[in-house]
Formats: structure tokens, C-alpha cells, sequence
């Protein structure tokens, strides 16, 4: 057993001479180039995509908005020119196109003519969502084109923040308006439910005296006509009355008879008359002398140019015949006397200038009293025609009076109603207004939009998490690094000495005898590979000393399945498989992507896959989060090693009988 572990010619053969040993030097750092040189280039990219040359089209034209002016666009421009994520260059369309059809650029940013506006909107009657256009060109690079598109999504969140912000103030700008003029409007329509009450109650009270005024207006126009028919009654009295008194007013003055300018004689015929029936009436007087002076008097009577004197001198001619003929008795003497009085008081009226005989008269003279006469028929006329019209309004007064009744009626009846809405329609404002969020001030109305444009935030906790690409990446590109490194190691050394083999010596003790030397350069390159990638690259292992352990494990593996191969199959054929065998394990490892998003034989072949465990384990032990997968993953590495290590036994113990394909093999390499 010890034997076995003897170093052999193996690794003496290469111990002398310049170029063995290069040779050994070179196997041993040959992992490098896959493991600590990949990581090294590989180690954060997404650091560097400030490096990624970018156009950057700005087209957007500034607009209107809640009485400022929104240059979206421009505020756009800036943010993604100053924060320094990619290397923009602001260009024109043209260039844009032309520089990521030919490679200038990997891809484009143009911010569209309508930006602005678009994001105005969210006021208007059209809301709709600005939008940045990012070009690819995947004839470029495809990774950059992902890139990009990693780049938009971080681009258009922070759009999202800063001008969604903005849009989202502005409705809150428009909703404080709003707000303030609700809440005005809340107070009128408190005041005008107040007034509508009022309004109510007078529209009760109208009614209640509408009705009232139409009872008495039935009453006026009754009374209304009464008087018409009254005053046309009145007026048709006397129109009959002065009818006659007109026709002598009009014939003396048309006659051009002057009644004033016989006053003075009339009122000496009175005189003399009442002498003469004074002497009438006196005792014991001759009737002689009587009738001397009566006749005297009618005579000059006669005389006169007045028809009334003349009329009058017709009428004492009975007198004068009485005493004539006849004596005076007491009856006749009576009625002398009584006449000689109104003689006397006639005779002073006429001969008094001032009296209103005298007037009269002159009025008789002049027209003045026809024209009264006339004014009195008139007015007769007029009160009846007034009183007609009159009756006339109160009926249409009394009709119109019924339909405001009716009216007010109506009104009274639908007030109520009105005052009920009123109180609904202030109740309802000033529950809305209690119902608008008050926001405080300009900086919680800020707040407040920020938090409406994100309403969701992004938590995120990540378990053992890796800090760059590299760490993510380097159990996949340490675990590729050592299994070449083994395929490079079986190159230079043979996995499986023939002369122990032919000298009889056991099968586990032939493979110990190559694969101990082997084993020897694999823990070099580990040692050698993960000092690199520590010191110079930066990989911080979360266990270090377990790291080394379990790559020393996977190392050794790798070893015993490379060897298995050669062993069974001969170097040619086993150089050839092993490689194969390396691009089987590298796409079914979940080492670069999840084994789910992998095809279906590759997910199939996964379980059975020695990388696959060394990706495993080497995650934990790298990134932290160590379970029970670790345990597992060097479980099944032991496993197979022990398996592969007994497979190239049984291999070296067949080999002991050289077979024609030995002697002659059909392929070299």
C-alpha cells in the first residue's frame, strides 16, 4: 500500500532539466487562465457600463401646463447626462441611427417631440403616458443590447420618480384648486340653503296673502261695478236734468239779449212793485191810486227790451184787473204782501253789483254759465266712463290676482322641495370637502406626490449575497478551471503506469501509483489558484479554509474520473471523452444559469453531474448560507472519486494481459 504512494518515475522524470520543469510550472498554472484570469476580467462588468457608448436624442418641445412652462425633456436630458451611468453623447437623430448602425453606439435614448405634453396630460382630458424610445442593435452585442435594456429599466424607474413626481403634483395642485373652490362652493350652498329657507317661507306667506288679495279683488270688482252702474245712472240724471237748461242758455245768448244791462231797471220795477203791492196791502187805501200806480208800472214794464220784465207785466195784468173790479180781501192782501217782500229783496240783489244774482247774470251774459253747465255734464260723463273703466281693471286685476294665487300656490307647494335639495346639496359639498386630503403645505404635498407616482417600494433582502459579478460567477469558473487543469494534468502524466501493471502489482496500487503524483500538481494549482484569486482578484470567501478544503475534494474527483477514463479506454479515447465529458457537465452545472431555464437533457443529467456539486458546494462556501447541500455535494464527490478511483482498478487489473488494441490502438493523440 505504501508502494502506492510512492512519487514514482512520474514526477522525477520532470525534475530535471529546464524545460520539465516549465512544463510542471506551466500544468500547474495553467488553472489560472480559466480560474483567477476569468474572474479577474469577468470580475464587475455592470460597474463599467458608464463605459458603454450611448446616444442620446432629445426632441421633446416644452409646453404649458397649469400657467408654467414644462420642459420635461430638457430636465430629462440633464439627470441622464448628469448622473454619469453611461457615456452619453447628445446627437441629433440621424447621427443616432447612423452611429448604431455601424457600431458607434450600442444603443440609442431618444426622448420623443410630445414628451412634455404627454406628461401634462395627466391634468387634461387625454391622459396618456409619456415614453423614451431605446434602440438595440444586437448585430452590435448582444450582451450590450441586455445591457441596455437593464439600462432602460433603471432609467425609466428613475423617470418615475422625478417626473412622475411632477405629473402627479400637478393633479394635487389642481386638486388643492379644486378643493378650496369645493369647499367655497360648499359655503355658498350652505348660504343658499339658507336663503332657500327663506325663500320657502316666503313663498308660504305669498301664497297665504295671494289667496287673500284674490278674495278682496272679488269684492272690489263686485263694489266696481255697482259704482259704473251707479255713475252712469248719475250721469244719464243729469244729462235729462240740464238738457232743457242748456237750450235756454244757448238761445239767450245766442238771442245777444244783455240780462246785466237791465238790472238797474229790473231792480226799480221790483221797487215800484213792492210799493204799489204795499199800498195794496195797506187798510183803507183806493183802489184808485193803486191802480194808477200799477199801471204806470206795467206799462213801463212792457216798455222794457227784456222778455222777463215784459212776461212779467203779462202777469200782474190779473192784479191789475182785480182792482179794477174788485176789493182787496185778507187772502189777496196776504199775498201781496208776501210778494211785495220777494220784490223788495229781488229789487236789492239786482241793484247790488257784488250780489250773486249779479253774477249770475253775468255769467248768463258771457257763456260762463253754460260752460259750468257743460263742465258739470262732462265730469258727469267722465266719472261714468272712469267707473267703467275701472270695473274693467278690477276684473282683469281680479283675474290676474286668481292666477297669482294659483301661482303662489304652485311656488309654496314646491319650495319645500327646493329647500330640501338645498339642504341636501350643502350636505353633500361639505361632507366632499371633509372628504378631500389636506396636504399640509407645499413640502407634504410633495411628499405625498412622490408617494402616489411610486406607490410601491422595492424591499429587497438577499441572502448571502454576492457583491459583484465575479464572486456570483466564481464557483462555476473555479470548478471549469480545475477540471482542465486535471485533463492538462493526465497530458503531461500517464494515468495508469504499465509497468507496475505488467509486474503484477495490485489494481488499487497501480492507479495509487499514478494518481498520487497527480495529486501532488492538482493541490498546487488549488493553492496556487485560490492565493490569486483572493489577493490580487478580491474574491472574499465566506469560509476560506473549507474553500481550499473542498476544492482540494473536487480537485481530487475530477482526478479520479479523468483517470477512470483514461484507464478504461486508453489515452486517445479517454483524452477525447473527458473533454466531451467537460462540455457535457459545463451546461448541465447551473453554474452560469438555473438548470430550469437549461433544455431538458441537460435539466435530466444535472443530479448525476460532479460539477454540479462542485458548484454547490462551492456557492456556500464562497457566498456563506452553508447547509446540508454541502454536506450532500461532498458526500456524492467522495462517492464518485471512490467509484472512479475502483473503476480504474478493475481497469489496471484487465490491463495486465496486453490486447491488440493495446499494441496497435486505433486512435493517437
Amino acid at each position: 500500500m505504501l508502494a502506492g504512494m510512492s512519487l514514482g518515475t512520474e514526477l522525477k522524470r520532470y525534475s530535471k532539466g529546464a524545460m520539465p520543469r516549465i512544463a510542471i510550472l506551466t500544468v500547474v498554472l495553467m488553472p489560472l487562465l480559466y480560474g483567477a484570469m476569468y474572474l479577474w476580467v469577468f470580475w464587475n462588468p455592470f460597474d463599467e457600463v458608464s463605459k458603454v457608448p450611448v446616444a442620446i436624442v432629445n426632441q421633446d418641445q416644452a409646453v404649458q401646463a397649469n400657467g408654467q412652462t414644462l420642459n420635461a425633456g430638457e430636465r430629462v436630458n440633464a439627470e441622464l447626462l448628469g448622473a454619469g451611468e453611461l457615456d452619453l453623447h447628445e446627437t441629433s437623430a440621424a447621427e443616432a441611427a447612423d452611429g448604431l448602425a455601424h457600431g458607434k453606439y450600442y444603443f440609442t435614448i431618444t426622448i420623443p417631440k410630445d414628451f412634455s405634453s404627454s406628461i401634462a396630460s395627466a391634468t387634461g382630458s387625454d391622459p396618456h403616458k409619456a415614453k423614451i424610445e431605446f434602440a438595440f442593435n444586437d448585430a452590435n452585442n448582444y450582451l450590450a443590447g441586455i445591457i441596455g435594456q437593464t439600462a432602460a429599466s433603471r432609467v425609466t424607474d428613475a423617470l418615475n420618480n422625478s417626473i412622475g413626481q411632477q405629473a402627479v403634483d400637478q393633479v394635487l395642485v389642481g386638486l388643492v384648486s379644486a378643493g378650496d373652490g369645493l369647499k367655497q362652493a360648499a359655503d355658498g350652498s350652505n348660504q343658499l340653503a339658507a336663503g332657500v329657507h327663506q325663500v320657502d317661507n316666503g313663498a308660504q306667506q305669498l301664497a297665504a296673502g295671494s289667496k287673500e288679495l284674490a278674495d278682496n279683488m272679488v269684492t272690489a270688482r263686485d263694489g266696481s261695478a255697482q259704482l259704473a252702474d251707479g255713475t252712469a245712472q248719475l250721469a244719464s240724471g243729469i244729462n235729462t236734468a240740464t238738457g232743457p237748461l242748456m237750450g235756454v242758455l244757448n238761445s239767450v245768448q245766442s238771442s245777444g239779449v244783455k240780462p246785466s244791462q237791465y238790472a238797474n231797471d229790473v231792480a226799480a220795477l221790483t221797487a215800484n212793485l213792492s210799493d204799489v203791492l204795499g199800498v195794496v196791502t195797506a187798510a183803507g187805501a183806493g183802489q184808485s191810486q193803486a191802480d194808477q200806480a200799477l199801471s204806470q208800472a206795467v206799462s213801463r214794464m212792457r216798455a222794457s227790451g227784456d222778455p222777463a220784465m215784459r212776461a212779467l207785466a203779462d202777469s200782474l195784468a190779473p192784479v191789475q184787473s182785480f182792482l179794477r173790479t174788485q176789493g182787496v180781501d185778507p187772502a189777496t192782501t196776504a199775498k201781496a204782501n208776501s210778494l211785495a217782500t220777494q220784490s223788495a229783496a229781488l229789487s236789492a240783489q239786482l241793484g247790488d253789483k257784488n250780489s250773486s244774482l249779479r253774477n249770475t247774470l253775468v255769467m248768463l251774459e258771457n257763456g260762463g254759465l253754460a260752460d259750468q253747465v257743460g263742465q258739470l255734464r262732462d265730469g258727469a260723463n267722465q266719472l261714468q266712463n272712469g267707473a267703467a273703466e275701472l270695473h274693467d281693471g278690477l276684473v282683469q286685476l281680479t283675474d290676474g290676482s286668481q292666477r297669482l294665487a294659483t301661482g303662489a300656490g304652485q311656488l309654496a307647494a314646491g319650495t319645500p322641495e327646493l329647500s330640501a335639495g338645498a339642504d341636501k346639496l350643502a350636505t353633500g359639498l361639505t361632507d366632499g370637502v371633509k372628504q378631500i386630503p389636506n396636504f399640509g403645505g407645499e413640502s407634504q404635498r410633495q411628499q405625498t406626490a412622490a408617494n402616489l407616482s411610486q406607490p410601491v417600494a422595492l424591499s429587497t433582502f438577499n441572502q448571502n449575497a454576492a457583491p459583484n459579478f465575479g464572486t456570483g460567477f466564481a464557483p462555476f469558473f473555479l470548478s471549469l478551471a480545475m477540471f482542465i487543469g486535471v485533463v492538462i494534468i493526465w497530458m503531461m502524466l500517464k494515468p495508469l503506469q504499465m509497468r507496475p501493471v505488467i509486474g503484477g502489482l495490485g489494481g488499487l496500487r497501480s492507479v495509487l501509483a499514478s494518481y498520487w503524483p497527480a495529486v501532488l500538481i492538482t493541490v498546487a494549482q488549488v493553492v496556487v489558484m485560490f492565493v490569486v484569486a483572493h489577493f490580487v482578484v478580491g474574491l472574499d470567501a465566506a469560509h476560506p479554509i473549507g474553500m481550499i478544503a473542498f476544492m482540494l475534494l473536487v480537485a481530487g474527483t475530477f482526478l479520479a474520473i479523468v483517470q477512470m477514463f483514461n484507464a478504461l479506454l486508453g489515452p486517445a479515447v479517454g483524452r477525447v471523452l473527458s473533454l466531451a465529458f467537460l462540455m457535457v457537465q459545463i451546461v448541465a452545472s447551473g453554474g452560469i444559469y438555473p438548470v430550469e431555464t437549461t433544455a431538458k437533457p441537460a435539466q435530466w443529467f444535472h443530479p448525476y453531474d460532479p460539477m454540479s456539486y462542485s458548484v454547490t458546494g462551492l456557492r456556500q462556501l464562497v457566498s456563506g448560507g452553508v447547509d446540508e447541500r454541502l454536506w450532500v455535494a461532498v458526500a456524492v464527490l467522495a462517492a464518485i472519486a471512490a467509484a472512479s478511483i475502483a473503476i480504474s482498478s478493475w481497469a489496471a487489473r484487465r490491463n495486465r494481459q496486453y490486447r491488440m488494441d493495446q499494441l496497435f490502438p486505433p486512435i493517437e493523440v
